[in-house]
């Protein structure tokens, strides 16, 4: 089946319609007015966008789906080393690598070389569909080694692998579009799934809000370990959103997203993490 299809190919043409549709959908239903606009900021986030996609794919041509392959074929992981496979092999590792992510962006915040790192995402100064995929190389590079080390070791079926990583592309659109729900939509999606409203509230300069909201896909894990927090303090249109100066001011020139992570010492206070509070936010 997947020698006979390009799996990139497969998730481009997911990627973009998903991309397609959400900017759609900002133009007609926007959240928030954004005072910085398509373009002066999309240039350098396609940018940042371009280079990474270059650089996975020249340095990791396999891919996550490729990996997969690789793992049941020589019967590595988990899964392969139990035996396990179909529908519950499938929807466990779908949601291993979904708690994988959440991991992740979890230590990107806590950990002060990481976040250094996502300070790129971190530092637009608004939030929509091109902030989803706005990261810095070191970042991609880092997270694809993580996810692939995680497929590795499950070793779960490929078809799972590959609906996860068309889910969390997708999901990554979706959680970061400037787009208005109708708030009882809002509320019942985001009892499962990550919401746009819900994700916003990780993208605010408040410290707390920004440890918050960590998931990509499933809004659970949050639930669970008292990361979630509901709505910003100062409302969706009056929250601001980035990291304050100096960063947010010139995050929309190229070269100087690129050199976020080199700059500073230490953090400012109001980037400084925090604990984890494994209290509930709600």
């Amino acid at each position: 089946m997947f020698e006979e299809i390009d799996i990139n190919q497969v998730r481009m043409a997911c990627f973009a319609g998903i991309f397609l549709v959400m900017a759609l959908l900002e133009a007609g239903l926007p959240r928030r007015r954004l005072e910085n606009g398509r373009l002066k900021r999309w240039p350098t986030n396609w940018g940042l966008i371009l280079l990474d996609s270059i650089l996975v794919r020249l340095i990791f041509p396999i891919g996550g789906v490729g990996l997969a392959l690789l793992a049941k074929e020589s019967g590595w992981g988990l899964f392969g080393l139990l035996g396990w496979s179909g529908v519950l092999a499938g929807v466990l590792t779908f949601f291993a690598l979904d708690f994988a992510v959440w991991g992740q962006h979890v230590a990107s915040h806590k950990i002060p070389w990481f976040w250094r790192i996502h300070r790129v995402h971190h530092a637009d100064s608004e939030v929509d569909a091109t902030t989803a995929l706005r990261f810095h190389p070191i970042e991609i590079l880092l997270s694809f080694v993580w996810k692939g080390l995680v497929i590795v070791a499950l070793g779960g079926p490929v078809e799972a692998v590959l609906i996860f990583e068309i889910v969390l592309n997708a999901s990554a659109v979706f959680g970061h579009a400037n787009v208005r729900l109708p708030l009882w939509l809002d509320r019942l999606l985001r009892l499962v799934i990550v919401t746009p409203d819900m994700h916003r509230v990780h993208h605010s300069v408040i410290r707390r809000e920004t440890d918050s909201n960590y998931g990509f896909y499933l809004s659970i894990w949050d639930r669970m370990f008292g990361t979630y927090v509901d709505q910003p303090e100062k409302g969706h249109d009056g929250m601001e959103i980035g990291l304050g100066a100096p960063l947010t001011p010139r995050a929309h020139q190229f070269p100087f997203s690129l050199a976020i992570p080199f700059l500073g010492s230490s953090r400012t206070k109001s980037e400084e993490p925090e604990a984890m509070d494994v209290r509930s936010n709600q």
